[in-house]
């Protein structure tokens, strides 16, 4: 990017008032060759969904697919995300200072309940990977620890007895595209291994405190392996499940002993 927050606050001033807004995606990839010409991804949290986009309707128009505006305006470009997506409408290729720009508009009630309950499992994922927030009038960062947590006990679920910080750092990267088809066709096969190995730092930025607080728990154990990578060591996974969102009501518990038990339990 031009800057940290150059070109985000730049392209805000040109939209109505939001409540959270967070960049993610390539543009913060520190290798991206392609970092002034690739989109700049965002999404806008706000409280009225169909509100910000009438008032956007009056500043930016173009910004829409015009059958959409002709057919229903802010009604129905509210209504096709709620109805029939995930409760977010992309406005793509934006173009502002000759950067080029894809924005989503969700509910923030909507964002609170995917963060916590991944009622929808979209936004909840993105915000498992590393993002710049910009705006946060909400809190909405703190609140996302828990995600994070929710995101760290499924990977620990799903790893075999021992791996390193960067294949749970790919674990918990795959939880969102998990089901996703593209990744069967239209998507890159090394996807994942990409964003963990470019974003490394990131990502540990965004976990390491949640590792530590889990080893200070005894849930497992970390030790710096000969070539320094750091191994993570299972031992307490019958407890992790606890963490994962009330969502889930079937789990399957691994105890010290390495059996699995399937539980059906509502927490």
């Amino acid at each position: 990017m031009d800057s940290a927050d150059e070109v985000p606050i730049g392209l805000l001033q040109t939209l109505p008032p939001v409540e959270f807004c967070c960049v993610y995606g390539s543009s913060l990839h520190p290798n991206n060759s392609h970092i002034h010409t690739s989109m700049i991804d965002y999404i806008l949290g706000v409280p009225d969904p169909q509100q910000w986009h009438a008032q956007n309707l009056n500043m930016n128009r173009h910004h829409y697919a015009s059958w959409m505006v002709h057919l229903g305006g802010a009604r129905l470009i509210t209504e096709v995300a709620d109805d029939i997506g995930v409760g977010v409408h992309f406005n793509p290729y934006v173009s502002h200072k000759n950067r080029m720009f894809k924005y989503g508009v969700v509910r923030m009630h909507d964002l609170v309940q995917d963060i916590l309950g991944w009622d929808k499992f979209y936004l909840s994922g993105r915000l498992q990977k590393p993002v710049n927030v910009i705006v946060d009038n909400l809190e909405i960062k703190k609140l996302n620890s828990a995600n994070l947590k929710a995101a760290t006990s499924a990977a620990l679920l799903l790893l075999p007895s021992e791996f390193s910080e960067e294949e749970l750092y790919a674990k918990i990267c795959s939880l969102s595209y998990m089901g996703d088809l593209r990744m069967l066709f239209a998507e890159d096969k090394n996807k994942v291994k990409k964003i963990v190995q470019g974003q490394f730092k990131l990502f540990k930025t965004m976990y390491r405190p949640i590792l530590e607080e889990f080893a200070a728990r005894d849930l497992f154990r970390i030790s710096s392996s000969v070539d320094q990578k750091v191994n993570i060591i299972q031992s307490g996974l019958w407890i992790v499940y606890r963490m994962l969102p009330c969502v889930f009501s079937s789990f399957a518990t691994q105890k010290p002993d390495g059996n699995k038990a399937w539980r059906e339990e509502s927490i």
